[in-house]
């Protein structure tokens, strides 16, 4: 029997196929759970879940009463061999706690290991507040980049953020509440001072989408952080000429977290000037931010 086959075909007992199915859950609203995932949680052998009181909710909703395994991102990896041998003989369902499983959520050791053993996996699509949210924002939506959450050090956060300055997308990002201020200001800082959205609470009672400048977001959430689950979204780079002094104010930035190559490579791709160039001038602000004279060389 072919994959494909076993993935739409049922068991003598009339439940699921044995493998692994992947299952988006809805990320507020439960009425957007799916009839096709809603049959996969009531039929399935076993749920691999993020948090058991949180999918118990959704199992009473689908109507199902089937098993839970906690399958988080401390358990995940010591729990793959143990499902993959499972899934030779049952139907194993994985959920996140909200969304579309493995965007920002454990699961992907476990898909490379079913495939890798020659398990079905099949996915049930559905809710995902990335996509969600880049839907409403008011954003170009023909290229994207999902890059989940920041680092939570400012170091590190910096790097990250300045290695995307050449993304030619709307950039979307997962954030929390009590960095969401901190993180506007350094996506300002190094992005440039680009248009952005809030979006706050999906699909519930209380959804809301600001936008506006990332300097503006950042002045308005400063000391006042908004309450519930954020996705924060970036525009991509504005074309249109340039001034040296932006070129600078951009080298800058760059600078604070990469060495000059890197960094003139960063901004030649952001506002499409060669690379050439832009290095000479990355090394001549680099030499006058640490104070040496022009030739690089101490005194």
């Amino acid at each position: 029997m072919t994959a494909e086959a076993a993935r739409n075909s049922r068991d003598p007992a009339g439940g699921l196929a044995p493998g692994l199915y992947i299952v988006a859950s809805p990320i507020g609203n439960l009425g957007d759970l799916s009839p096709r995932a809603a049959a996969i949680l009531r039929a399935a052998d076993l749920i691999a879940c993020e948090d058991t009181r949180v999918t118990a909710t959704l199992l009473r909703a689908a109507g199902s009463n089937r098993p839970m395994l906690r399958f988080d991102d401390h358990r995940s990896r010591a729990l793959v061999p143990e499902l993959v041998q499972r899934m030779a003989s049952q139907a194993v369902a994985l959920v996140s706690d909200a969304g579309t499983p493995l965007v920002s959520d454990p699961g992907h050791d476990l898909v490379r290991a079913a495939r890798a053993a020659g398990i079905p996996v099949t996915t049930a699509p559905g809710p995902c507040a990335a996509i969600a949210a880049l839907s409403i924002a008011g954003l170009p939506s023909d290229r994207f980049f999902f890059a989940g959450f920041l680092p939570s050090r400012a170091a590190a956060r910096d790097a990250a953020i300045a290695a995307l300055v050449a993304v030619p997308g709307t950039l979307i990002f997962h954030e929390t509440a009590p960095r969401l201020a901190a993180t506007l200001a350094a996506l300002a800082l190094h992005l440039g001072d680009r248009p952005a959205a809030i979006a706050r609470e999906l699909t519930k009672r209380h959804e809301e989408v600001v936008t506006g400048r990332l300097s503006e977001l950042a002045a308005r959430y400063a000391g006042a952080p908004p309450r519930g689950e954020i996705v924060l979204l970036v525009g991509p780079g504005e074309a249109g000429p340039s001034t040296d002094d932006e070129i600078d104010a951009a080298l800058r930035r760059a600078l604070g977290s990469m060495p000059p190559g890197r960094a003139a490579a960063s901004v030649a791709a952001a506002f499409g000037r060669p690379r050439g160039p832009l290095y000479a001038r990355a090394l001549a602000l680099a030499t006058e931010a640490e104070g040496l004279p022009p030739d690089g060389k101490a005194a």
